[in-house]
């Protein structure tokens, strides 16, 4: 949905400043690709995001969540939607409390929280120390390495979502804490995912440990040498696709004759499969050529479906 001049002109008023028009999302993302939004409006704080997901809301106006920009696939043509830059970054951290926690706001990349807490002598997130996204993407797709995942240490998160009326036409945005038993999570998948527009993470409380910064820290720096035995250097996005049930995507693209394939200046490394790296100055459409090259031939070969685990979002249909 575009958004139409008077809708623009009513959103201009709402957010001044905030908003900007024809934003190129190259500078929002971490693979550094995708077209123009259309609309972008900038929120500094959990308030000023409720704020403004409550005025779309009510105006019926179509947006999506942008936090680092990792883990999407924007689309060369952009974004018709509106564009929520979530700049919320707010950390507290509580050392007293039984067991130390840290309250953080979505915006916040999840690696600087980690690494942060790691100063602290406070363990629980040395899993996540290299992660590039948001606390709040790691909430709405149940981020996950080295055998934990944001599930394990999830309390509360703040949420803001819509809410049918029963037998009416119309919906009540409510503001709500959820446990983490709410997002009814699954491997790489949570409630807020699988109903995508329907609500989004504001903020969250997480649950640490006591330790010391030399423990904390060795175990960082041990995650990062086994990530750097696995996985490859250069511009990507990370892991492309879910590993399906019992096996790994990355072994069934190299067994499907794919490591080092290339479209356009995108290539399948030769290091990880599961890893599509840009070459210099590749396009969305280079990557998705090359997924759907990807899922055909494990298809044909395996009978199995890769299941994306980065989003692609913006304007697909001439593609």
């Amino acid at each position: 949905m575009m958004v139409s001049p008077a809708y623009l002109q009513a959103l201009q008023q709402v957010f001044g400043t905030r908003l900007q028009t024809a934003v190129p999302l190259k500078r929002h993302t971490a693979a550094r690709l995708g077209g123009m939004a259309d609309v972008m409006i900038t929120a500094s704080s959990s308030a000023e995001l409720a704020e403004t997901a409550e005025r779309l809301w009510q105006l019926g106006i179509p947006f999506i969540i942008l936090g680092s920009g990792s883990n999407v696939l924007v689309s060369d043509a952009g974004v018709r939607q509106v564009v929520v830059l979530n700049h919320a970054r707010k950390v507290l951290f509580d050392q007293q409390s039984q067991p130390p926690t840290v309250w953080v706001e979505s915006g916040a990349n999840f690696g600087v929280v980690a690494r942060r807490a790691a100063t602290l002598g406070l363990a629980g997130l040395e899993w996540a120390s290299d992660i590039p996204g948001t606390v709040g993407g790691a909430i709405y797709g149940n981020a996950g390495a080295h055998g934990a995942d944001i599930a394990g240490n999830l309390l509360m998160a703040e949420i803001l979502h819509l809410n049918l009326v029963q037998g009416a036409e119309r919906h009540d945005i409510l503001h709500e804490e959820w446990t983490v038993d709410r997002f009814e999570y699954a491997y790489r998948s949570s409630l807020l995912k699988r109903q995508p527009g329907q609500a989004m993470v504001l903020a969250a409380l997480l649950k640490l440990e006591y330790s010391t910064p030399e423990l904390v820290k060795s175990k960082m720096d041990e995650y990062k040498r086994l990530r750097q035995i696995s996985q490859p250097t250069g511009a990507s996005l990370g892991s492309i696709f879910k590993n399906p049930p019992g096996d790994f995507a990355g072994r069934l693209i190299e067994a499907a004759g794919l490591k080092g394939m290339k479209i356009g200046k995108v290539e399948v490394s030769s290091k990880h499969a599961n890893f599509f790296i840009n070459q210099d100055s590749a396009t969305a459409s280079d990557y998705a050529a090359l997924i759907k090259l990807a899922q055909q031939k494990v298809q044909e070969k395996f009978g199995v479906t890769l299941e994306l685990e980065i989003e692609m979002l913006g304007d697909w249909s001439g593609y």
